[in-house]
């Protein structure tokens, strides 16, 4: 007897960057009717990567488009063109909730219209009315104030016109290193269910399986999980490179030495792309050295080197940051094309930042993953997607609840 063919569920994808929370939904046989997506270097990688996965309309179903225009819907229909739609996934740019942000605004930024672009989401999400809703973001959202008012009250009471939405901090924050990406990224993801479906949020949160126990963890949360992966475990494999060192596409063999390198590695590739290291000053090369060799914080490095003392004097612990072999990595953050000094490469005999390689491999892209545009859009793209390991632990446990409905 046959085997029935597993169902397909599709899903439209609003802000959709690079496309990292949709890599997760297609490694579990989701299909994408629609990307909305305002950045166009974002909408060619989305475009190639639709190709690597079989599309033939990826030109029409990638929407280079601001989200805020009134003709929005009416766009997305175009690609859906009357399919069903299961699942919208997506978050807002964070820039106006990050604390980050919010320290470099004059305004804390009140006055920024970044603030209200959930509202956009809302309006498809109303419109479409699928089963689920995954709304990801940082978890500066948490604190962050409008005239006074937390944002996120506001945004989950827009969410929850239509669908059921738990919000409990504790049950929202996902941090990506418990499902296997080798990097410490706390998230907040509010996932919604249609009134009419008899599954609770709590459900749809106990769908998400944590695999990975993270270093912050207490021996009890440790329990039944396997250790958390490191950036050793991520970048060690790659070829030695010096600042200014390295090509765009080079022949190499691949080792698949852990687990890790297994679920991002592609058995097909015999090239490995975008591994070219910045070139650096010579007063940075000698921080990123000594740190690393010392095992140095930034404010360790002062303390020791007047020598290498930075002519701006910054003196937050953070400014120059090495990412140490045998833990995950820090947040990889957007900022990373501008400079990449709070992301030293660990061993001290490179004394250099992370490549573009290296950080995806960091976020869990899988190597034949193509970042479309020059490096500092590369970068650009990989520090502000969600990691497609941590979007495809969200993808199944959605998978599983969908399949209950059906």
């Amino acid at each position: 007897m046959r085997k029935k063919a597993e169902k397909t569920y599709n899903f439209i994808d609003l802000f959709a960057g690079c496309g990292g929370l949709s890599e997760g939904f297609y490694k579990q046989g989701f299909n994408a009717l629609a990307h909305v997506e305002i950045n166009p270097t974002a909408c060619k990688t989305l475009r190639t990567r639709m190709k690597y996965y079989g599309y033939s309309n990826a030109d029409d179903a990638v929407l280079e488009m601001d989200i805020t225009r009134e003709d929005v819907v009416d766009c997305i229909e175009n690609a859906v063109a009357g399919q069903q739609v299961d699942i919208i996934i997506g978050g807002p740019p964070c820039q106006a909730y990050s604390s980050l942000g919010r320290a470099k605004d004059d305004n804390a930024m009140q006055d920024d219209p970044r603030n209200y672009l959930f509202e956009s989401y809302v309006k498809v999400l109303n419109h479409y009315m699928p089963k689920f809703f995954v709304f990801e973001n940082v978890t500066g959202m948490l604190t962050a104030k409008i005239n006074g008012e937390h944002i996120v009250k506001k945004i989950v009471a827009s969410l929850g016109e239509n669908y059921k939405v738990k919000f409990d901090p504790q049950m929202n924050v996902l941090n990506s290193a418990n499902y296997g990406v080798p990097q410490i990224r706390k998230r907040v993801i509010i996932i919604g269910v249609r009134k009419d479906i008899s599954i609770e949020p709590e459900e749809m949160y106990d769908s998400i399986i944590k695999t990975h126990y993270d270093p912050e963890m207490t021996d009890d949360e440790k329990k039944g999980l396997i250790k958390y992966v490191t950036v050793r475990d991520a970048i060690s494999e790659l070829p030695f490179l010096r600042p200014g060192e390295g090509k765009s596409l080079v022949p190499f063999k691949y080792s698949f030495s852990n687990d890790f390198l297994k679920r991002i590695g592609s058995d097909s590739l015999e090239l490995l792309m975008d591994h070219v290291a910045r070139n650096h000053n010579d007063m940075d090369i000698k921080r990123y050295t000594v740190m690393a060799k010392e095992h140095w914080t930034f404010q360790e490095m002062l303390e020791n080197r007047e020598d290498l003392r930075h002519e701006k004097a910054r003196v937050f612990g953070n400014s120059y940051t090495v990412q140490w072999w045998d833990l995950p990595s820090k947040t990889i953050i957007a900022h990373l094309y501008k400079d990449g000094n709070q992301f030293i490469h660990p061993d001290y005999k490179q004394g250099r930042t992370f490549t573009v390689r290296e950080a995806a491999r960091i976020q869990s892209f899988p190597d034949d993953f193509v970042f479309e545009g020059p490096r500092t859009e590369q970068f650009k793209q990989i520090g502000n997607a969600v990691p497609p390991l941590f979007a495809e632990a969200i993808a199944k446990g959605m998978k599983e609840q969908l399949k209950k409905i059906n």
